[in-house]
């Protein structure tokens, strides 16, 4: 039975991010060591957050003709990490590095209005199209992804193990801190019945707390508030104590997985990517998922954190502020149930269409086989998320609008080691010039115009951070349930802010 760890990495931040309401005023209210109060270093708002981070190249995918090619078949990505670590860097003054841009983040980090699932499954699909703001003639096709949604009540229990790097590149308010934080607003929100475990490593491995149950909260939040970062990383021996440690006391039925906090700079033992990510894969029929959540600038090890959560069937994010953690591990903890496991997407164009471009997820293409293949690795939904593809169309010359322009096939499994259900969608291009979308399909063309300006991408078309305004306003508020952080009026500002970055 094919199973897997999701390792929540969290890596340390440097700084406050502006766009996040309480950031300022949480660390200017908690106390330190000392009993005093911690804020802002002077100049702060001067230091560029990207020096020194890592990133794999990103290459574009080109557009296709549907003569050589009429099916195109991705993995989902549901990280949000791109788009918080974009907001650190606007928030400074600064722009992203373009590789560090990745389009599906910034989709995926929001939540769509879609529907819920019905019937039996825990998946649900929908799709439209309507005309590319950004290229005059092309269309644009949106998929959209909806996991089931879990009542608090209905949820698994759960074996967390937090794995904590405790090296000095892990020191500071913004790191330690607020990680410490995070961690201790997680606990107050499980069950008694929910189990926490404590790895910590930087030049050697300690286990800080066995497995515990969740009613011993005091205890537990004793542990995380005596973390202090110092020493060198030992990361890939630590990680094998955490898979060791959540086989120990795994819960058949239940959301198993490890929590691991770090920048990802594992400098002692097992430290190239490579052995990492075989490491992982070795624990893959285990039944715990691995998650990662990065935290920090300056030694940022991003590529590493993004292949190992793919590796291991988790989700990447990036903690850039206490809103942030907050939002991860507090109103979005369901998410760390997955209701969607293995779940892939193809989409099989007709003649209606020439060409077409799948934007983002360009590490997440498969080749048809790998699409038919169950047992090919994909990735994760969580209970509650939606995902969002976008495919940039050229039409035929002789396209008949109203017709069928591409068949949307989504294969997932309720539990890994299932065999994968299939769900189906037809979308046609519209019936009339003119014709509006809804304003979630402008929303998710808005954010695909942001993400493109910033990359600077030879695909932007007319794409301008004007435009993504534009096409993002009438679906700032899609009501509370949809959006209750707010999240979507606060990337107007950020947009805003982008205009007068470097």
């Amino acid at each position: 039975m094919k199973t897997l760890f999701r390792i929540v990495v969290l890596t340390a931040m440097m700084g406050i991010c502006a766009s996040c309401s309480k950031a300022v005023s949480f660390f200017e209210r908690m106390p330190m060591d000392n009993g005093s109060m911690m804020a802002n270093e002077p100049g702060d708002d001067m230091i560029d957050p990207s020096q020194g981070d890592n990133f794999d190249q990103i290459n574009e995918n080109p557009f296709i003709k549907v003569s050589d090619e009429p099916s195109s078949s991705f993995s989902v990505d549901a990280d949000g990490a791109s788009y918080s670590y974009m907001r650190r860097c606007i928030s400074r003054g600064v722009k992203p590095s373009p590789d560090a841009v990745r389009v599906e983040e910034f989709l995926n980090y929001f939540t769509f209005d879609y529907p819920s699932p019905t019937g039996d499954e825990t998946l649900a699909v929908n799709a439209e199209i309507g005309d590319c703001p950004w290229a005059e003639g092309h269309k644009l096709l949106r998929i959209g992804l909806k996991g089931k949604e879990i009542n608090e009540a209905d949820m698994p229990p759960a074996n967390f193990i937090f794995l904590v790097d405790t090296s000095g590149s892990m020191s500071g308010e913004d790191r330690i801190e607020l990680l410490k934080s995070g961690l201790c607003n997680l606990v107050d929100k499980l069950r008694p019945t929910d189990r926490v475990a404590i790895i910590t490593y930087s030049g050697s491995v300690t286990m800080l707390l066995e497995s515990t149950l969740a009613k011993d909260a005091g205890k537990i939040k004793k542990a995380i508030r005596s973390l202090l970062a110092s020493g060198s990383t030992a990361g890939g021996q630590a990680m094998k104590m955490a898979y060791d440690e959540a086989t120990e006391h795994y819960v058949k039925g239940g959301n198993n997985r490890i929590i691991m906090c770090t920048d990802g700079d594992f400098n002692v033992g097992v430290t190239s990517t490579e052995a990492l990510v075989e490491m992982v894969e070795s624990y893959l029929d285990k039944g715990i998922y691995l998650s990662i959540m990065g935290f920090g600038t300056g030694n940022y090890y991003d590529s590493r954190m993004e292949s190992l959560s793919n590796h291991g069937n988790g989700t990447y994010n990036y903690i850039d502020c206490e809103d942030e953690m907050m939002k991860v591990f507090v109103h979005e903890r369901s998410r760390f149930f997955s209701v969607a496991n293995d779940t892939k997407c193809q989409v099989r164009f007709t003649e209606n269409v020439d060409s077409y471009r799948l934007i983002g997820y360009e590490n997440r293409v498969m080749s048809n086989d790998d699409f038919e293949n169950d047992k090919k690795d994909a990735g994760e939904i969580g209970a509650g998320q939606t995902i969002t593809a976008l495919y940039e169309l050229i039409p035929a010359e002789t396209y008949t609008m109203g017709a069928n322009a591409a068949l949307i096939e989504v294969k997932y499994k309720k539990n890994l080691g299932d065999e994968s259900r299939s769900l189906t969608a037809n979308t046609g291009i519209p019936t009339y010039d003119g014709f509006k979308p809804s304003s979630e399909f402008g929303f998710a063309a808005g954010l695909a115009a942001y993400a493109l300006t910033l990359r600077d991408s030879k695909y932007k078309g007319t794409a301008s951070l004007e435009m993504a305004t534009d096409l993002i306003k009438p679906a700032e508020k899609p009501g509370a349930k949809v959006d209750p952080l707010g999240l979507r009026t606060r990337l107007l500002e950020l947009i805003a802010k982008a205009k007068s970055t470097n």
